[in-house]
Parts: structure tokens; C-alpha cells; sequence
């Protein structure tokens, strides 16, 4: 899907996807009932309605299959791991616990500001282990912790610091994909299937048909809009924003309403 497409506001895509929806729908209840004459219309009949539930069924089923939703775990999951690198950092009091917050707040910073634009343009350049994290390690690993709380501390930083860098990981791995055209062929021909066997089925009430038919067509259009706001996790209206890293440190209060200190 193209750039433009996926960073359309909610209601125009909406509009976009409901209207190609409604049309494919129309387009397929008259060439169905086109055909619906004479022996063709006798051999529609003879479609068993029973058809039509495990249509429904397998077109659910391939939106539950495309439709994932794995962004918003893993930018939680690396800010729960930066949020516990600030908190134990408190248990090297002075230098060390200054410099642990000034790197965790240069890695959201850059996050925020460099890396979500990057990931919205799916940009590989993202891509590069940052260097506040790796600073952070170094300085983590070169303590000298003098008790047994300093040193499960010290444990435990490191284990976060890695922790909130494979998240990154993840996190930028996300970025890049989309549900490919092959899911989007095979959801759209299951979707086509049922709406004909709709179509069949009441071949010989017209009314019953376009009702049928319509009520279909608005899950199936529903489904969609669904899938493609969400396709690229990081673009769109409905992206996921890097508010779970921003509340990692968030600014003094006095610094958010402009007061003067």
C-alpha cells in the first residue's frame, strides 16, 4: 500500500475503503442476478445456504490471521526496562545515577525525536544500536558496587539496559512490516466467495439479497479499514506514539508550564 493511503485521516480512509466496498458489493449482486435466469437461476437455488456460515467463519479467521497488534506491547516493554534502569540508578547515589539518567534521557529524547519520524517512512536507517545505550552498559559494568544491594542493582540495570535495547529491536522490526499483497489478495477472494454465495443463496428474492449482501459488505468493509489503519504500526492517525517513553522521564512541572525556576 502506498504512503499516502496509510497516512490518510481516520475518516477519509474509512470513507475510501466503505466506498470500494460498497461497490464491489453492488458489482457482484448484479452480475449474480444477471445470470439468475432460466437453468442458471435452478442451479443457484441449489446452493445450500449451510455454505454460507463457514465462509463467514474462514473470512474471520483470515482478519483475526493479518490483523496483529505487537507495536504497543513492545514500546511498553522498553519503557517498563528504561524506567527500572532510573529507579536502581538511585542506588549509586551522585555521579553514577546522573550520568544513568542523562543517558536515558538522551535515548528517549533521540527516540522520540529521530528514530519514530524514521520509523513512520519505514527509513532502515533507524536500524543502528545507539550509542547512549552502549555508554550506559560501559558505565553499568565499570561500577564498583560496595554492597550486596549495590551489586543486585548493578545486576539488574544491566539486565534492563539490555532488555529496553532488544525491545528497540523489535520495536524498529515492526516498523518495517506490513501485511503483505498476498493476505491482502487472499482476504479480499474470501471476501468475494461469500458475498456470491450470499448472492446464490437469494438468487430469488432480490430484496433479501441486497439486505444480505449490505450487512456483509459492512463487515467486510469494517474489517478492512480495521486491518489497514493498523497495517504500519508506526504511520497514520492511529500510530503508535512514543508516550510510554516520554512518561519514563517526564519534564518537571515547572519546565511543562513555562514557569521560570
Amino acid at each position: 500500500m502506498n504512503d499516502w493511503l496509510h497516512n490518510l485521516p481516520i475518516v477519509w480512509m474509512a470513507l475510501l475503503v466503505f466506498s470500494l466496498t460498497a461497490l464491489s458489493t453492488a458489482a457482484i449482486y448484479v452480475v449474480v442476478m444477471a445470470l439468475s435466469v432460466g437453468e442458471r437461476a435452478r442451479s443457484f437455488k441449489t446452493v445450500s445456504p449451510g455454505l454460507l456460515p463457514p465462509l463467514g467463519i474462514l473470512f474471520a479467521l483470515f482478519v483475526a490471521f493479518t490483523a496483529t497488534d505487537k507495536a504497543n506491547s513492545v514500546v511498553d516493554r522498553e519503557a517498563s526496562a528504561l524506567r527500572t534502569v532510573v529507579i536502581l540508578a538511585a542506588a549509586f547515589p551522585g555521579e553514577p545515577e546522573a550520568h544513568l539518567s542523562n543517558f536515558i534521557r538522551s535515548y528517549i529524547a533521540d527516540a522520540s525525536a529521530q528514530e519514530w519520524p524514521m520509523m513512520a517512512h519505514r527509513d532502515r536507517n533507524a536500524s543502528g544500536n545507539p550509542l547512549f545505550t552502549a555508554e550506559a552498559l560501559q558505565l553499568t559494568l565499570n561500577l564498583a558496587p560496595s554492597s550486596q544491594g549495590q551489586r543486585t542493582a548493578q545486576r539488574e540495570i544491566t539486565t534492563s539496559l539490555e532488555n529496553a535495547l532488544d525491545a528497540r529491536r523489535q520495536r524498529i522490526i515492526i516498523s518495517y512490516s506490513e501485511v503483505n499483497w498476498v493476505k491482502w489478495l487472499c482476504l479480499s477472494l474470501q471476501a468475494a466467495c461469500a458475498l456470491i454465495a450470499i448472492a446464490m443463496v437469494h438468487s430469488d428474492n432480490r430484496l433479501a439479497s441486497m439486505i444480505a449482501m449490505g450487512l456483509f459488505g459492512i463487515g467486510v468493509a469494517a474489517s478492512l479499514l480495521l486491518i489497514l489503519a493498523h497495517d504500519r504500526p508506526f504511520t497514520g492517525e492511529l500510530s503508535v506514539r512514543p508516550t510510554a517513553l516520554l512518561q519514563v522521564m517526564p519534564e518537571p512541572e515547572a519546565a511543562k508550564q513555562g514557569i521560570e525556576p
